[in-house]
């Protein structure tokens, strides 16, 4: 295997592009800090980081094989590699499964409650990239692949999903509809040309209202997350940093310009890294 052919599998992977590692990644840890009273597993942790990377390079790959016939007519996604003829779709399934196979692994070093969840991940991240075809709420589906790494880690850490976890586990669902929703405004116009649904095309001219309104929920659920966690002032003011770039964003979309709609979905990684810092914080001061 070649260099040339190499990159071709790590821009599949959209290796090149680690932003949407982070936003797998940031409720990951958000969960194993609060799960585990800021004293994570070290294995447990190891775990978790090397399956988020693994599952966002899966979930590129099998989007990308559910979009080839479209990603050519959207100017964002015309040049990735399945497009472009750089990879084909054979070997393309065969990357997907490998991913597959190498979360599996990983998993199975932990309890069957996590293994059984962990079953489910699959489904969803396997089951996402179709519904743009016939929904409207593909950033619901988003939201929920993308935040179920939250349950596996409080069954991983505890042995059972608490009201707790339930709760971390909403409100990092809501986190991906909001900035996937940006994500879906960069491609709009192209979306609504060639059929693809999303909650951008739904929301239309509302679209800058219904995100404030799931970022003021957002915002109110971690705030709820604080209070059942017992968590401490360096937390409540990670929260106004989130605030503010919620406002930032807002400016940035205010002429749903797609560059400025990309660079407010890209902010997106500095909120989670807030709220990350927030929780440490908040635990390298605890004593209990």
């Amino acid at each position: 295997m070649n260099f040339v052919r190499v990159k071709q599998y790590f821009l599949l992977m959209r290796l090149d592009k680690p932003i949407g590692i982070f936003l797998i990644l940031w409720p990951t840890l958000w969960a194993l800090w609060l799960a585990s009273r800021g004293r994570p597993n070290k294995v447990v942790l190891f775990i978790f980081i090397l399956g988020s990377i693994l599952m966002r390079s899966a979930g590129c790959v099998i989007n990308d094989i559910a979009d080839r016939r479209f990603d050519g007519f959207v100017e964002r996604t015309r040049n990735r590699p399945l497009v472009m003829g750089n990879v084909s779709v054979k070997m393309a399934l065969i990357l997907f499964f490998i991913l597959l196979f190498c979360a599996f692994s990983l998993v199975l070093l932990l309890n069957r409650a996590t293994i059984f969840l962990a079953f489910i991940g699959a489904i969803l991240a396997t089951s996402y990239p179709f519904l743009k075809r016939f929904t409207y709420f593909p950033q619901v589906g988003l939201g929920i692949a993308f935040s179920w790494s939250v349950p596996m880690v409080f069954a991983a850490l505890t042995g059972t999903v608490s009201l707790e976890g339930g709760l971390v586990f909403f409100t990092s669902f809501l986190w991906p509809i909001m900035y996937d929703t940006l994500y879906a405004m960069v491609d709009r116009a192209d979306d609504v040309r060639i059929g693809i649904k999303s909650t951008a095309i739904l929301f239309g001219k509302r679209d800058k209202l219904l995100i404030g309104l799931l970022q003021g929920a957002f915002l109110l659920l971690l705030g709820l997350i604080g209070y059942f966690f017992r968590l401490n002032l360096f937390y409540y003011v990670s929260l106004i940093g989130v605030g503010i770039v919620f406002i930032y964003q807002q400016w940035l979309i205010k002429d749903r310009l797609p560059a400025d709609c990309f660079k407010a979905f890209i902010s997106n990684h500095w909120v989670g890294f807030i709220i990350f810092c927030g929780i440490t914080l908040n635990y390298a001061n605890y004593s209990g």
